[in-house]
């Protein structure tokens, strides 16, 4: 039992070793990439920390969620940020799967340059409609009377740049339309969706994202129309930006073979190839092209049937 596990933890210890070198390759050539969509991040926290000093708290608008969803009530805020953090922590947590498993699809560096892209995206629009038009905040700290319903000018230009993370992102009020937090859960969701393998887990994604939704609404962190939006605008993005975007290689097709091959997976490699050359084909399907006969032979091309049209003496 010992010897087995010993055997076991070194194979995945050298699989992980090789997908590591492999993705760091990778991460040298998409660098620029990856750190551009982590520092709009920050840009992002920043506009949202911008517009709370804008935000001015008044009287609730009257909203469909809010008249058919029961109100959860400030102590059970917490349930709609579990589910979001699951559902985060749940989607990183799979993108580094290719470094233990198997059954990779995917390079790690390539889907975060795409869902890095994604986020962008959506995020630029959503700056732009929040400023635009900032409505009073349906949050318990944004209402009036709240000392964190109104930040007070900035006294220097750190007091913004600092946005006081954590606290001022998790209490900012103002940046309404569209919901951050479905951004990230439609956007993973979709990704999984696409190049995930488990349909039961594409079908429970899916269902979080209703369910985070209305955990929204019923927290009364955004308007129903913070979240109508989201979903709609972030599907569209989705779909436009992933279609400029160049496709990922799919390593489930064996072309871009990474990790070492055991011996009995050598012997069966070698005896199709050698079934395929006994045959004169090639497992290559983009070769199956048409041959011209000569003689009753295929030839290649046009070089080969001179050579056999002289040799027959025609």
């Amino acid at each position: 039992m010992t010897l087995y596990i010993a055997r076991e933890g070194s194979k995945l210890w050298r699989k992980i070793c090789i997908e590591t070198s492999v993705e760091l390759q990778l991460l040298l050539e998409k660098w620029k990439l990856l750190l551009a969509g982590l520092v709009f991040q920050y840009i992002h926290g920043l506009a949202a920390r911008g517009v709370h000093y804008l935000h001015r708290p008044g009287p609730i608008l009257q909203d469909l969620g809010f008249m058919f969803l029961p109100e959860l009530g400030k102590e059970r805020g917490y349930i709609s940020e579990s589910v979001f953090t699951f559902i985060f922590l749940s989607f990183v947590l799979w993108t580094f799967h290719p470094f233990v498993y198997h059954s990779k699809r995917f390079y790690t560096v390539l889907l975060w340059c795409r869902v890095l892209a994604f986020l962008v995206a959506s995020q630029v629009l959503r700056i732009i409609t929040f400023y635009s038009t900032q409505l009073p905040g349906p949050n318990y700290h944004c209402r009036e009377g709240s000392e964190l319903a109104r930040l007070p000018p900035p006294r220097n230009i750190l007091e913004v740049l600092l946005i006081n993370f954590p606290r001022g992102v998790i209490y900012g009020c103002g940046d309404l339309i569209f919901s951050s937090h479905m951004i990230f859960t439609l956007v993973f969701v979709r990704t999984y969706h696409k190049y995930g393998s488990k349909r039961f887990v594409k079908l429970l994604g899916w269902l979080l994202a209703i369910s985070q939704s209305l955990l929204i609404v019923a927290s009364r962190k955004h308007y129903t129309v913070d979240v109508v939006v989201a979903w709609y605008t972030v599907n569209l993005v989705v779909f436009f930006v992933d279609k400029k975007l160049p496709e990922m290689p799919d390593r489930t097709g064996g072309s871009l073979q990474l990790l070492p091959l055991s011996v009995k997976e050598k012997d069966s490699r070698f005896k199709e190839e050698n079934h395929k050359l006994l045959n004169g084909t090639s497992g290559d399907a983009t070769d199956w092209r048409q041959r011209p006969q000569v003689n009753g032979k295929h030839a290649d091309d046009g070089n080969h049937a001179h050579s056999e049209a002289t040799l027959s003496g025609t």
